[in-house]
């Protein structure tokens, strides 16, 4: 048990760079000295920072920070941390480093709030208007002021959770303040995270003890273990089967997280209102001044939605340095080197974390930083997970590669650019007692699924509850890239339901074995490779704030938007579509009957119904138009 809760600790800090490197403490003892200090915010609240100074004093650097909820440990200024910074070369190349709790989380005090709302304007006279930007502006003020060595410049960075605390930095930035790295960010807890779209992710069901009980006092000890302990008494080995025996929402609330404030407010909020809306970042990076860095892994089940969106809203609202860099990678991915990557069954190549972290992520903070000059980056960084390359693009979503629309076709056909039908009808029975798989493995309860964003899905394809359609095999490569937007025409029998929308890479027939990177039981030859996927709970296809029943039978527009892709389809590879409702446990099940909310369902409202889907229907993917924004004026 307790190695599960530490297993559980390390996995969701979010901290890939705190394990990702050879243990190097001895390294950073023998250079760097340690500071521990209170930093007091405006209001009077202190903030527990670790600091970490080059012993060579010879000369100024600059200052790297990471906020962070998930612990600055080790405590005590005698003991030291693995590594330091987001990569061995930025900590070898010489720079201070600085690591901070949060409000209400460990040895700092204050209240904990979940992506706590920015407060426009920043007003440094308001002593209790307080929000992660005023706590950032603080910290750098005091570093500056009280830190010997220091150039005057401050960079920071963080990943997944510690990448939203420096999203939410960016805002008002202290003139200090030279380059951000928001890396896996949470922008918006409706779209990241805990939910898609609003379908609640039920694998995050556990996580909730991590995130939803205050300390007392200042602490170097974890308050909410036991509370983890509720969900992992006797871990089952199959996640499905638990969380079906498990039933609605509501049994949750009354057998694990029934004390939990954010448990709390999730139920009690189960659509986009003031809530949620005032705890998005994405409307406040405007008029940003300094230079920022997004990076993502085009295959994070966490955080796609994040990093896409917190640089085009940057690159759409100031006229800063801005880049965004996409990789072959899950959650964190790109802060450790295991040698090669890969993610589930498919291999991409092999140092690919290192060359990010050399030739990307080293030149955009020395740059800056250090030589006070623009780093020679391009707009975007992107990689293409297809031909397993690296491209460069001066705008991103790029105009210069060719839209793609997709067409559903009588007997599983689909065409490319060339419509079908309107009168074609599509049919499924969901039952959200039978759920659809999310994954063709059997796992047990996990946080975040990684392995099923490139997972195989001839599973899928085989249920009738899941509408497949595929083009014959290419006579020429076909590239997919930038936003995509599913524009459905269906109908219920029923009031309400989901959407998940797949695009998937099927290998030709004689593909062969990857011996060197696969199981001897994975059989690549047809292998249907999971490409980009999302969900939709329909309820908010026409506004995330105001949901509406559907009018049985009645045939309805649900568009929405998954999240961008680069991929290319090779020669003699198909592409395929697959279209079905319930995605479990991932994804929590829709009870299929409209209520207010789902997450006070009871049994006898999930019901199983008939979905028609219409050949009117189109997938858009690419084309530098804005689909997104275009459907996204719902919010």
């Amino acid at each position: 048990m307790q190695k599960f809760i530490l297993y559980i600790f390390v996995f969701f800090i979010g901290l890939s760079a705190a394990f990702s490197q050879v243990p190097d403490s001895v390294y950073i003892k023998s250079h760097y000295d340690k500071l521990e200090v209170s930093i007091a915010m405006r209001d009077g609240i202190k903030l527990f920072t670790s600091i970490y100074t080059p012993k060579d004093k010879s000369k100024a650097y600059p200052i790297l920070m990471q906020r962070t909820c998930y612990s600055v440990a080790p405590y005590g200024e005698n003991k030291f941390r693995r590594n330091l910074g987001p990569s061995p070369f930025l900590m070898k190349d010489g720079y201070i480093f600085v690591y901070q709790d949060v409000r209400g989380r460990w040895m700092s005090e204050g209240t904990f709030d979940n992506m706590r709302p920015n407060i426009p304007g920043n007003d440094r006279k308001n002593k209790t208007s307080t929000d992660e930007s005023s706590d950032t502006w603080d910290t750098i003020d005091w570093l500056i002021k009280n830190i010997k060595g220091n150039n005057a410049r401050v960079g920071q960075w963080g990943i997944s959770y510690p990448g939203h605390y420096t999203a939410a930095g960016i805002p008002d930035a202290h003139p200090a303040l030279k380059a951000s790295s928001p890396q896996a960010p949470i922008s918006d807890f409706f779209f990241d995270d805990f939910h898609h779209q609003g379908a609640y992710l039920q694998s995050y069901t556990a996580a909730f003890a991590v995130f939803g009980y205050q300390h007392d006092k200042p602490t170097n000890k974890d308050w909410y273990g036991d509370k983890i302990g509720r969900f992992y008494t006797n871990p089952p080995k199959d996640g499905y089967d638990f969380n079906l025996k498990l039933g609605p929402l509501k049994n949750i609330t009354e057998k694990y997280h029934f004390d939990n404030f954010f448990w709390q407010q999730i139920i009690d909020h189960p659509n986009y209102d003031e809530f949620w809306q005032k705890r998005s970042i994405l409307p406040h990076l405007t008029n940003v001044k300094h230079a920022v860095m997004t990076v993502g892994g085009w295959f994070d089940a966490e955080d796609l939605y994040g990093p896409l969106n917190i640089y085009k809203k940057i690159e759409n609202s100031s006229s800063n340095l801005n880049t965004i860099v996409m990789g072959p990678w899950s959650h964190g991915d790109w802060a450790r080197e295991r040698g090669f990557q890969q993610v589930n069954h498919i291999y991409f190549g092999d140092s690919i974390s290192t060359f990010y972290q050399r030739e990307i992520e080293r030149k955009f903070f020395n740059s800056i930083l250090k030589e006070s000059a623009l780093p020679s980056l391009p707009e975007a960084y992107m990689y293409d997970c297809g031909l397993k390359t690296w491209k460069q693009f001066a705008e991103w979503p790029p105009k210069d590669i060719p839209p793609v629309k997709l067409y559903f076709s009588a007997n599983g056909k689909l065409s490319i650019n060339a419509p079908t039908p309107a009168e074609a009808v599509f049919d499924y029975v969901s039952n959200p007692q039978k759920p659809v798989p999310y994954t063709s493995q059997t796992e047990g309860l996990v946080f975040t699924p990684r392995r099923f964003m490139s997972d195989d899905q001839r599973e899928a394809s085989r249920r009738p509850d899941v509408l497949t359609f595929q083009t014959e095999p290419l006579t020429e490569a076909v590239t997919l890239a930038g936003e995509i937007a599913a524009k459905l025409k269906v109908s219920l029998s029923s009031t309400d339901a989901d959407f998940v929308v797949k695009i998937i890479d099927v290998y030709p027939d004689d593909t062969p074995n990857d011996t060197k990177h696969n199981p001897a039981n994975i059989v690549m030859a047809g292998y249907q490779q999971l490409i980009r996927s999302e969900v939709f709970r329909a309820r908010f296809r026409n506004s995330f704030e105001k949901p509406e029943p559907f009018t049985p039978n009645q045939i309805t527009d649900v568009n929405f938007a998954l999240q961008d892709l680069f991929h290319t389809i090779k020669k003699g590879h198909r592409l395929m579509v697959q279209i079905h409702s319930t995605w479990f446990p991932y994804i929590d099940r829709n009870p299929q009957k409209y209520v207010d909310n789902i997450y006070k369902a009871n049994e006898e409202d999930f019901v199983k119904q008939t979905i028609k889907v219409y050949g009117s229907s189109v997938v858009e993917i690419g084309g530098g138009e804005k689909l997104k924004a275009k459907i996204e004026q719902k919010k």
